[in-house]
């Protein structure tokens, strides 16, 4: 299988784990696209549920696929969220998000769930955090620069992400991202109160102790992988 076939197993797998009447949470990005896909057929198929996506991005294909949307307001606990996930780390399944740009909303829907299942392809894997992908931390627009500076002194490479266009990016919040290379990290979630607690930020791409499950995709199937693995 090549990555998208990988991505695709993972995420039907993750989607037939969905029963009638669950309120579901629907991730960002690639993966999760493909999630989304599986839900809409069994949604055609007669699978009643009501979801609440982590960007404009699913709201859209989830809306147009005939997934009924719900709202925080009618709904403060959701019965399982399949999301996607930049890294992954091997024994306690801590995550590195954000890429997609939607990790404020997706931390949000991820801290409501009951369950939390990360669908990846066999490359998301590492052994430690920061070994293949920056940490996206999301700041606020006004002095985005200076709460750079705070980061860079934290020990961060951190680098403003941008459009296509070239302009600096903003998230469906209206926030910015910085992408920040701190190497191989040793204590994600001493790393992760130490970000949060920056003046600026809004939110960090580390989910730590988050997530039950990671159903993961190469050559040989989907196999799922467990905190206590």
């Amino acid at each position: 299988m090549d990555r998208d076939e990988e991505k695709r197993a993972a995420a039907e797998t993750a989607a037939g784990m969905v029963e009638d009447g669950m309120v579901i949470g629907l991730g960002t990005g690639s993966t999760a696209h493909f999630a989304i896909e599986a839900l809409i057929r069994r949604v055609r198929e007669g699978l009643r549920i009501r979801s609440i996506p982590t960007s404009e991005r699913s709201a859209a294909q989830a809306r147009s696929g005939g997934i009924p949307l719900t709202t925080f307001a009618e709904h403060r606990r959701l019965d399982l969220t399949i999301d996607g996930a930049d890294e992954i780390e091997l024994g306690t399944l801590n995550l590195i998000k954000g890429l997609g740009g939607a990790l404020l909303r997706e931390k949000i829907v991820a801290a409501i769930s009951a369950r939390l299942v990360i669908v990846a392809d066999h490359e998301k894997l590492v052994d430690r955090l920061g070994t293949t992908t920056p940490v996206p931390v999301e700041v606020v627009p006004f002095g985005w620069e200076t709460t750079a500076d705070r980061l860079h002194r934290l020990g961060a490479d951190p680098q403003p992400r941008r459009g296509p266009d070239g302009q600096l990016f903003s998230t469906d919040g209206g926030n910015r991202i910085l992408d920040c290379r701190f190497g191989a990290i040793a204590d994600p979630e001493s790393l992760d109160r130490t970000i949060g607690q920056t003046v600026g930020v809004v939110e960090t791409g580390l989910f730590i102790g988050m997530a039950e499950v990671a159903l993961i995709a190469d050559a040989a199937g989907v196999r799922a992988i467990r905190r206590s693995d």
